[in-house]
Parts: C-alpha cells; structure tokens; sequence
C-alpha cells in the first residue's frame, strides 16, 4: 500500500467532517472518492495534503507516519494536488507557472534539468501551444491542465486531483480521462474527488463513498453503484446506479 489512513477524525466546532474514516490505497491505481456535498470529500484531501491535521487517527505513506508532517515535507515525499478552485499565477506564463510547481518537487534539480521536466509536463498535459500564454489569457479547460502540470512538475508519486472536470463540457470531460489514465499508465497513484459520477465510475479501480463525514462504503465501481447504502444517501436511483456503470 502507497497510502493508508486508519481512524481519521477532524471536527470543526461541533461538527465532525471526518469521522473514524480507514482507507488503504494501492501503488499505481486509481482511488475516487465520492459523497454528497458536505460528507468530507475535501477535509479528508486537505488531511492527506497536511493543510489539516486529524484530531486522532493516523496517516501512512510507504508504511512511514506522515500524520504530523507539514505540507511541503510531504509534497517533497511525493505527494501532490490540484485544487478544486483553479488559481494560477496570471501575470506569468503556463511555463512560468509549471517551473514554480518544479522548483518544489522532491528532486533538487539545477535550472537545466527542472525545465527538461517542466517542457516534458507541458507536452504531456497538452498546453505546447500555450506555453508563452498568460495564465489569465486561459480558458477553463486550459486552466486545468495547467493546474494538472504544476502537481505532475513536482514529479509525484501520489497526486490528488479535486475536481479536475468541473466546469469541463464532454469532449474537454473526455480528453481529461484520457491524461489521468495516461499519468496511471506512468506508475502515478491518483486519489480523485469528482461530481461527473460517470467519469469517476469510468476510470476508478476502487471507489470509497462519505455521507455525513463517515465511510459507509468502498470497492469497484460495480459494486459501488449497485451498494443500497450508497443508492440511498448518493446515487438515489438503482436504475441510474447501473447506467454509470454502462448498464442499461
């Protein structure tokens, strides 16, 4: 297991957003990670990432206790994010931005090598055309992938995507599944917070569902769609539980 997280716990005055929640991830697969608005999909990512802290409960990366590193330690370990709202540097260039994300990755690479690295990640994400563009001359899709190669920069071995097709319309929805499955195919582990059920359903090697801060169900997409805990707090439909699957 890359990531595991046993009896994760994190209020917020009274209110549990994360409560006793146990995960174990596997090295080079996908992890999505669904629920209702409001059942802890984000604090859970933000107790990964180290911007939170867990009340109790512990947090493992390669079997080491990383519950009490801070956010830098572990992006230098390997882990990395995008977040939900998109927020690059818009007075610089998609190139500009991706050397940031470079310069903090956990390999001390000289100027020469960390912009092989950032050239390769542009290419790879699909932004080659707009790599003088302004940040803030980008549209929504473009944006994204920016967002994408800044974490993918960092050289990453786990990389948590939050949202990445929001506000995507299909065709965008599609080319962005084809770059996550690709950064699958090159041994990066991906924990993925997603509203397009389908998409998450399309690509997820395991599914974990939060409702109201708990766990209350994990395993393949078919058995998540077909699960009448998850139809009755999430999915509300078994009709259209087997429709994202590809059932009819």
């Amino acid at each position: 297991m890359i990531l595991k997280g046993t009896n994760l716990k994190l209020s917020f005055g009274g209110l549990v957003a994360v409560k006793n929640v146990s995960f174990e991830i596997k090295e080079k697969s996908i992890f999505g990670i669904i629920g209702p608005n409001g059942a802890g999909k984000t604090t859970l990512f933000n107790i990964i990432s180290g911007v939170y802290r867990p009340e109790t409960g512990t947090l493992y990366y390669k079997d080491k206790d990383i519950t009490k590193l801070p956010t830098y330690k572990r992006a230098r370990l390997g882990i990395a994010r995008t977040h939900q709202i998109v927020k690059p540097l818009g007075e610089l260039t998609v190139i500009e931005n991706v050397m940031v994300g470079a310069c903090f990755g956990k390999k001390n690479y000289n100027l020469k090598q960390a912009q092989k690295v950032v050239l390769d990640v542009i290419n790879f994400v699909g932004l080659s055309t707009k790599m003088f563009t302004l940040a803030n001359q980008l549209n929504v899709a473009f944006k994204k992938r920016l967002e994408l190669a800044r974490a993918l920069a960092n050289e990453p071995e786990i990389v948590l995507l939050d949202e990445v097709l929001a506000g995507l319309n299909p065709k965008e929805v599609d080319s962005m599944l084809e770059i996550i499955l690709k950064i699958k195919q090159n041994g990066i582990t991906i924990i993925m917070i997603e509203h397009l059920m389908h998409a998450t359903m399309k690509i997820s090697d395991l599914i974990m569902v939060l409702d109201s801060g708990e766990k209350i169900a994990q395993g393949t997409p078919s058995e998540i769609s077909n699960n009448q805990k998850v139809i009755e707090a999430y999915l509300g439909d078994p009709k259209l539980a087997l429709q994202l699957v590809g059932e009819k």
